[in-house]
């Protein structure tokens, strides 16, 4: 072994070490720790008084389940905290109000709330766009109207979107428009890790930074817990890169862990946007093997849509940056009113992976607005759908509704089919995932595991007609607690590719019977049953 593999692996422990230490995992150390002095102090020294402590936290733990059952937010959320409240009263008690009360989170809601108004007086709907929704054959004018009200997500025609199938393509694409940069470049990435990947990236945003090109770069602030240096940001801005970490972590026990940036966003000049699910490391185009190989998609947007994208990413870094608002002339500068529907832009003629027709709607998903739009989403699919839904996530971990919504699809004839990864990245999610997999299989949804490795994908297609491609996981942490985007896309020519490629995938697929269910392990079995107790904290 080489020194350069020894300092590899050297990193990954301290990396993993540092988790343990600083992330969900110590806090809720502690709070068995101190259930655990507890029980051995009132045991051996105020056994006279114990009692009466013991049944005091029980009665404060009584207090704390009528608040959690009165709060607005999910059942199976719900229920995740009351079991241990009730079971482990300090321990429950102390890692609840240590995540759901916080100074930092109510303060990024009020800049976030803020924002968002100030943004939503700059948009404007098209009537054009809308008296054409309405002709849609397919009901697509009520998707529609509900992302308009809920986060003032426009719909957007005229624009080209391009598929990748693996971020191995998108990586390619994405140096190649980044070169072409003339004005502006802003990203915003829940990872950035050194690597082939970030060098190849940072080295243009450097030259371009170098020409004059403004370059804002936003990362999700756990990576200075795993991938970068705590003062990654200063060292970019040596280069001329702005960049902004989005609530880092420090090296103390933080109150912000919950709500990270999961988006991934790259806009450049206000004319093209990519989003998906691939982030700035190796292994997210196969430089690193990980998990087998990394199966995962992107889409690029070019046309007037991107201007959604640049509100995303403008109201984040302004809220990262500790503002209440947008400075007018950002907006003015960043997006500026274009007075047609149509692409202005000199698109590739050339590239023949580009798709036109219909339109598209980018949406972002925030945990303060009380509006789970990437859940809503995904469930309008599976509900308008009459032949088929296909799905592609990394992990499974449902809520009643969802289950309900996809057995439901099922049953009713449309095919519902589910690829998951066969190598996982977390094994504690795997086998919950595989926990819901039987119920789902004795409704008619299929499911198959992705057997040359890890699947990181989010995407839904449906009836070759509409889908979504983004960053949202079937899992509680990004329908609930995450910070998520993605692209909404009808009757445009990018959805066969996305369906094509579901069908290639397919093919490197085994498919999970409820056989295989019967004869998994029962110790996994077990465990995976154990971890929907508390499935949405996880």
């Amino acid at each position: 072994m080489d020194a350069m593999d020894k300092l590899d692996r050297l990193k990954r422990k301290i990396r993993v070490l540092s988790r343990l230490v600083f992330g969900r995992t110590a806090m809720v150390l502690v709070a068995v720790l101190l259930q655990v002095a507890m029980i051995v102090v009132g045991s051996n020294l105020l056994y006279k008084y114990f009692a009466i402590y013991y049944m005091a936290f029980q009665i404060i733990g009584l207090i704390v389940v009528v608040h959690i059952f009165n709060e607005d937010t999910n059942a199976g959320y719900k229920m995740a905290w009351i079991v241990p409240v009730l079971a482990f009263p300090v321990c429950g008690i102390v890692v609840y109000l240590f995540v759901n009360f916080q100074v930092d989170t109510k303060i990024m809601r009020i800049r976030l709330d803020s924002v968002n108004t100030q943004i939503s007086r700059h948009i404007r709907v098209n009537e054009e766009y809308t008296d054409r929704i309405k002709n849609e054959p397919d009901g697509e004018i009520n998707i529609a109207k509900y992302l308009y009200s809920i986060g003032n997500f426009t719909p957007y025609y005229g624009n080209e979107c391009e598929f990748f199938p693996l971020g191995d393509d998108k990586w390619e694409e994405m140096l190649k428009q980044l070169r072409q940069a003339e004005h502006f470049i802003f990203m915003e990435y829940f990872i950035v890790a050194d690597g082939v990947m970030w060098r190849s990236v940072k080295k243009i945003l450097e030259e371009k930074a170098a020409e004059g090109v403004e370059v804002r770069f936003m990362y999700d602030g756990m990576n200075s817990l795993v991938n970068v240096p705590f003062g990654f940001y200063k060292k970019l801005a040596e280069k001329g890169i702005d960049a902004r970490p989005f609530s880092q972590i420090r090296p103390a026990l933080s109150t912000v862990q919950n709500n990270r940036d999961h988006r991934k966003i790259l806009i450049i000049d206000g004319k093209v946007a990519f989003t998906g699910g691939i982030n700035l490391a190796d292994e997210y185009v196969n430089r690193y093997e990980r998990f087998g190989h990394w199966k995962d998609t992107a889409i690029m947007i070019k046309g007037n849509a991107v201007k959604s994208f640049t509100y995303m990413f403008l109201t984040m870094w302004n809220v990262a940056g500790k503002r209440n608002s947008v400075p007018e002339e950002e907006l003015n500068k960043y997006i500026p009113d274009y007075p047609t529907d149509e692409c202005l832009f000199d698109i590739d003629k050339d590239n023949d992976k580009l798709r036109s027709g219909g339109f598209v709607i980018p949406y972002g998903d925030s945990p303060f607005d009380d509006e789970r739009v990437g859940k809503q989403i995904y469930i309008d699919i599976l509900n308008r759908a009459t032949r088929y839904v296909h799905i592609m996530t990394p992990y499974l971990i449902l809520d009643d509704e969802l289950i309900q919504t996809l057995s439901y699809a099922a049953v009713r004839g449309v095919e519902t089919v589910i690829i998951m990864p066969h190598i996982p990245d977390k094994k504690y999610a795997y086998l919950l995932a595989r926990s819901y997999y039987r119920k789902l299989l004795e409704k008619g949804v299929k499911i198959y595991e992705y057997t040359p490795g890890f699947v990181h994908a989010k995407e839904f297609i449906s009836d070759d007609i509409r889908g979504t491609v983004g960053s949202v996981n079937l899992d509680y942490r990004s329908l609930y607690l995450h910070f998520e985007c993605g692209t909404y896309i009808y009757n445009n020519g990018c959805i066969k590719d996305i369906e094509d490629d579901f069908q290639a995938t397919l093919e490197k697929c085994q498919e999970i019977t409820i056989a295989d269910c019967d004869n998994y392990p029962w110790i996994k079995k077990t465990l995976g049953r154990i971890f929907r107790l508390i499935a949405p904290l996880m």
